[in-house]
């Protein structure tokens, strides 16, 4: 089946992309040829698939006329909405952080889920795999919060398990200790605010980076409080750190269940809470898969053959692609 659509010449610049690049990116998502001769774009291929790429397309086209510049990250953006039948613009307007330059929206329906959730509930859980976003998202979601005034302090923590290598002695105070643990969540911040911004908080303790250790016997009020890297707590770890939580503070959870650096015969404390917290109101679980992965489209089949390779090896272990309750 062949079928024409005529855009504006800006669209259908935006869509060539230089050498053809956006165009053959394009091609890969939606199954069927595409050619670009001057504002005529023409769909070659079986009916189901010439009928999907037409949407996207025009959806495309419609993105392009409000201002946004085609990447391989917004067509995946629109063919992932669309392929949950949710309108891409109820994604991309929903801007969780803007400074200056940087604007920080979900690039996928289970990225907004996640937002929508950290939002309404005082604890959400963020579980997936690498590159999914959820630190990112949280982090984001805190910068918000702290200019809303909305929290009074960030507080970023994660368990100090190294990945697999033994660090050794590390020289220096205790930034300069925890700092090979915590530079993730400090390479977010810095995303989100200007380094000198970042230094004052951390000074005045608006901002605090501390290992999961430090959060023992405290209690933690007006706080928007981020625990990364969660699957590396025990399950004692993860009960402490959830009971930290005070008056008008927020907490987001964020893991990797397949990633589990702690010794083999001790059980994750993010495995676990799960089946737990499950029905506990006031408490969420956004659990992302594969097709959420914003890095390179290569990270995203690494995820995927994992994830296969780890069912196939012990079916039940890998968390769902999709799904907010867990």
């Amino acid at each position: 089946m062949r079928r024409q659509i005529e855009v504006s010449n800006e669209v259908a610049a935006a869509l060539t992309g230089t050498s053809d690049t956006t165009l053959r990116a394009l091609e890969q998502h939606v199954g069927c040829s595409l050619y670009v001769r001057g504002n005529v774009i023409t769909l070659d291929g079986d009916a189901e698939s010439v009928a999907g790429a037409s949407v996207i397309v025009r959806e495309l086209a419609s993105l392009v006329a409000q201002g946004h510049a085609v990447d391989e990250g917004l067509i995946r953006t629109v063919t992932g909405a669309l392929a949950q039948h949710t309108a891409p613009n109820d994604v991309l307007d929903d801007v969780v952080w803007r400074h200056r330059a940087t604007k920080v929206v979900p690039k996928s329906v289970q990225q907004k889920r996640y937002v929508d959730s950290i939002r309404k509930n005082t604890v959400t859980f963020g579980v997936g795999p690498a590159g999914t976003g959820k630190t990112f998202l949280a982090v984001a979601a805190a910068a918000a919060a702290l200019n809303r005034r909305e929290v009074s302090r960030i507080i970023l923590t994660r368990p100090a398990v190294e990945a697999g290598e033994r660090l050794g002695f590390l020289p220096g105070d205790l930034m300069a200790k925890i700092d090979p643990y915590l530079r993730p969540l400090f390479d977010a911040l810095h995303d989100m605010m200007e380094p000198e911004k970042v230094i004052a908080h951390l000074e005045k303790g608006v901002i605090e980076v501390a290992p999961l250790a430090f959060m023992r016997g405290r209690t933690l009020n007006d706080s928007f409080i981020i625990l990364d890297e969660a699957q590396n707590t025990t399950p004692e770890q993860m009960k402490m750190f959830l009971t930290r939580l005070g008056f008008n503070s927020r907490m987001v959870v964020t893991g990797d269940v397949t990633q589990v650096d702690l010794p083999r015969e001790q059980q994750s404390g993010l495995v676990v809470v799960g089946d737990i917290l499950k029905d506990v109101e006031d408490i969420d679980f956004v659990r992302f898969g594969g097709g959420d992965v914003v890095r390179h489209r290569l990270v995203q089949r690494i995820v995927e053959a994992y994830g296969a390779h780890a069912e196939r090896s012990a079916p039940g272990i890998r968390p769902a692609a999709t799904g907010r309750r867990g």
